[in-house]
C-alpha cells in the first residue's frame, strides 16, 4: 500500500510581501492554499495560490512541481482549473482589473492560449454541466455574496447578468462566525460605523477618499462577519453541490459548506451536513477553500487550506482527504485523524476506516543541542504547528532527538521544519503598492539525516537527506513492514536561507501491543443555538481524544481532536438542526469508540 500524511508533501515556496502599513516590516513566509484538484488524462493535478507551479502526481503520494510559464496569472490568488472538450482551463483572481482565462492540452509544458476576460472577480470557479453549458461562480468578501452566471463555451463571455447564489448567516450557521472555535458574532451596524469613522479620522481621511466599489468591504473590516468565498460545485445524482469556504483563512476553523440545489444557477438550500470539510483540532488544523473531485478509480477526493497563521496571517498549507455521498445525497468529509497517516487504496468501499498506525510522539520528552527560549525541546513533540524547537544555530552540529518511552513498532515519521522571523534581503523585484509581493521561484534545499535506536546507544539510519536536493519541509517516510525504535535524532539539518532549524513537529507513527483507552466518559450539552460544551474526564492510558458529532449515530461526520481532558467548546453548530455526540479515546495500542448520546 502506499501512504500519504498532510500537510502534501511538496515544496512550499517563500514571498516576500510588502507590509500594509508604511511602518510595517517586510513579512516572509511559506505559503500555498485555495487549491483546485483535477485528474487530467490520467494523472492528479493541483494548482494551489502562490506556488508559481502545477502540482503533479500519478498516486497522490508522490508529487513532482512544474513551474509554469510566466505570462500566466502566477501572482493572482486562487487558481481556478477545469476540463473542457480536451483543455484545461485556468483563470485566478485580481479584484481591480480584468481576469484572463486560459487553456491548454498540456499542463505542465503549455503552451496555453490566451482567452481575454470581460470583467474582474475574486474566488473563481467554472462548472461544464453534462449538457455541455458552461458556468461560472465567484466571491470573495465578508460583505458580498457568491454569485453565479452562464458562460458562452466559446468566448467564455457571460450570457445573462449575474445571480446571488448564498450569503453568510453567521447568526443561524455556527461554523461561519469568526474567531477561534467560531467565538465572535458579527457587531452592530452601529459599532461597525464607529470603528470605520475612527479609522478614517486616525488616517486623515473621509469615506468620499475611499473608491465606491471599495467601501462596503473597508467597512466589513471591522464587522466581524464572515468571509464567504471559495465557490467549487460539483454535480451528483441529478444535484449540484455549491460549496464555499468560511469563515477566514487565519482561524482554526476555516472550513468549506455547502448548498445543493436542482440546477446550476439555484436556488440553492443549506445542505443538512455542513461544515462538510471541518478540522479544528489536532497537529494542523483548517479545512477550507478546496475543490472536490472524483478520480478515474471512483473515489471522491476533497483538497483544501490548512492553517499556520505565525509569521503571516496567510501561512498556510495543503491537505487532502477522502470524500464522497452517502446514500442520502450528503456530501461528506473524513478529517477524523486528518493529519495522521493514510493509506490511498481501498477508500472507495470505507472512506471513514480508522488510521492503520497510531501516533506515538504525543508529549514525550525531547532534547536537543541547543534551543532558544520559548523554542524548547519538546514543542518539537506538542502537536501544535504553530509551536517549535529552535536551535541557537544554523551549524550541522546541532541535533534534536526524541524519547518515546519505550520502545515501539514503528512504521512512519513525518519531520515538520518551521520558519522563525526570518530577516533577509528581498532576492527580486517586490512591486510597487502595499502588499506587493515576490515568490521566491529559485530551487532550496531543505537536508537533514534520521536515526533510531532502542537503547539511546546503538542508532540506526532510517533516512539520510543530509545532500538531498529537494524541499520538502514536512517530509513524510513510511515503512510497512516496520522497526522497533524507541528513540529518534534528527541531525545534519540545513534549512532554506542559512536559518536555524526549526521543527514544529517531529511526529512518530506506529503501534503498541498493550491495551488501548478505557471508553471515556464524557458529557456534552448544547449552550446555545449554535454552540455545544463537550467535558471528557480524565483517563488514564489515553493520549487523546476524538470529538465526533453529527445527525446520527450513523453520521458522525464532524470531528475536532483534542489532547486535554476537560471542557471543549465547540460553536460549529446550525440552528435548529438536531446532534448527537460520541467521544473517542485513543492512545499508542489502539482507538477506543464511545457512547454516543443525544445533545
Amino acid at each position: 500500500m502506499k501512504y500519504y500524511c498532510n500537510p502534501v508533501n511538496v515544496n512550499y515556496r517563500y514571498q516576500f510581501i510588502t507590509p500594509r502599513m508604511p511602518e510595517g516590516k517586510l513579512e516572509i513566509n511559506r505559503e500555498a492554499a485555495d487549491p483546485s484538484m483535477i485528474m487530467f488524462e490520467g494523472r492528479y493535478y493541483v494548482f494551489a495560490s502562490m506556488t508559481l507551479g502545477v502540482w503533479v502526481s500519478d498516486d497522490l503520494v508522490n508529487w513532482e512541481n512544474h513551474r509554469l510559464p510566466d505570462e500566466l496569472p502566477l501572482y493572482d490568488y486562487a487558481p481556478d482549473v477545469r476540463v473542457m472538450n480536451g483543455y484545461v482551463y485556468l483563470c485566478a483572481s485580481k479584484r481591480g482589473g480584468i481576469c484572463d482565462r486560459f487553456r491548454t492540452k498540456d499542463p505542465v509544458n503549455g503552451p496555453y492560449e490566451k482567452i481575454p476576460g470581460t470583467f474582474d472577480y475574486w474566488d473563481p470557479n467554472l462548472f461544464i454541466d453534462d449538457d455541455g453549458r458552461v458556468y461560472f461562480y465567484w466571491g470573495c468578501s465578508n460583505a458580498t455574496p457568491i454569485w453565479g452566471v452562464e458562460l458562452d463555451p466559446e468566448t467564455m463571455n457571460p450570457k445573462g447578468e449575474r445571480v446571488v447564489l448564498i450569503e453568510g448567516h453567521p447568526f443561524e450557521n455556527g461554523y461561519e462566525r469568526v474567531g477561534e472555535d467560531n467565538s465572535k458574532l458579527p457587531k452592530s451596524d452601529e459599532e461597525v460605523d464607529a470603528l470605520f469613522q475612527g479609522m478614517l479620522k486616525a488616517r486623515g481621511m473621509t469615506e468620499e477618499m475611499i473608491p465606491e466599489n471599495l467601501r462596503a468591504s473597508a467597512r466589513g473590516m471591522f464587522s466581524d462577519m464572515p468571509f464567504i468565498e471559495g465557490a467549487w460545485v460539483d454535480k451528483h445524482c441529478g444535484k449540484y453541490y455549491l460549496q464555499y469556504a468560511c469563515p477566514g483563512t487565519q482561524y482554526n476553523t476555516y472550513s468549506d459548506g455547502v448548498y445543493v440545489s436542482d440546477s446550476p444557477l439555484g436556488p440553492y438550500t443549506l445542505a443538512a451536513n455542513n461544515p462538510f470539510s471541518y478540522k479544528p483540532g489536532g497537529f494542523l488544523p483548517g479545512a477550507g477553500h478546496g475543490s472536490t473531485m472524483q478520480d478515474d478509480q471512483g473515489n471522491w477526493w476533497h483538497i483544501a487550506t490548512m492553517r499556520i497563521s505565525m509569521n503571516h496571517m496567510f501561512e498556510r498549507r495543503v491537505g487532502l482527504w477522502p470524500a464522497g455521498f452517502d446514500g442520502d445525497g450528503e456530501l461528506y468529509c473524513n478529517q477524523r485523524y486528518g493529519d495522521w497517516p493514510m493509506s490511498v487504496s481501498g477508500l472507495r468501499q470505507d472512506a471513514f476506516r480508522d488510521p492503520k498506525w497510531m501516533l506515538l510522539s504525543s508529549g514525550k520528552a525531547a532534547s536537543a543541542s541547543s534551543f532558544t527560549e520559548g523554542h524548547e525541546p519538546e514543542k518539537a513533540a506538542e502537536e501544535n504547528v504553530q509551536t517549535w524547537w529552535r536551535a541557537t544555530s544554523a551549524s550541522r552540529d546541532e541535533w534534536l532527538m526524541l524519547d518515546l518511552g519505550k520502545v515501539y513498532d514503528v512504521h512512519a515519521v513525518q519531520v515538520n521544519f518551521a520558519d522563525d522571523k526570518i530577516d533577509i534581503p528581498v532576492p527580486g523585484e517586490l512591486g510597487n503598492g502595499p502588499e506587493a509581493r515576490f515568490i521566491d521561484g529559485s530551487e532550496m534545499k531543505t537536508q537533514w539525516k534520521l536515526e533510531a535506536s532502542e537503547d539511546g546507544e546503538n542508532w540506526t539510519l532510517v533516512c539520510d537527506k543530509s545532500a538531498a536536493d529537494t524541499d520538502l519541509s514536512h517530509d513524510f517516510l513510511y515503512d510497512e513492514d516496520g522497526y522497533r525504535a524507541r528513540y529518534f535524532r534528527l541531525s545534519d539539518m540545513a534549512v532554506p536561507y542559512g536559518q536555524n532549524p526549526c521543527v514544529s513537529g517531529l511526529r512518530v507513527f506506529g503501534l503498541d501491543n498493550g491495551e488501548a483507552p478505557a471508553v471515556p466518559e464524557f458529557s456534552a450539552v448544547r449552550t446555545g443555538d449554535l454552540d455545544m460544551e463537550v467535558t471528557i474526564e480524565p483517563q488514564e492510558n489515553t493520549v487523546g481524544w476524538n470529538i465526533l458529532f453529527g445527525s446520527s449515530e450513523e453520521k458522525l461526520y464532524h470531528s475536532y481532536m483534542v489532547f486535554k481532558a476537560g471542557t471543549q467548546h465547540i460553536g460549529a453548530l446550525v440552528k435548529g438542526r438536531d446532534y448527537v455526540v460520541r467521544v473517542d479515546a485513543f492512545n499508542e495500542s489502539g482507538i477506543t469508540e464511545g457512547v454516543v448520546k443525544k445533545l
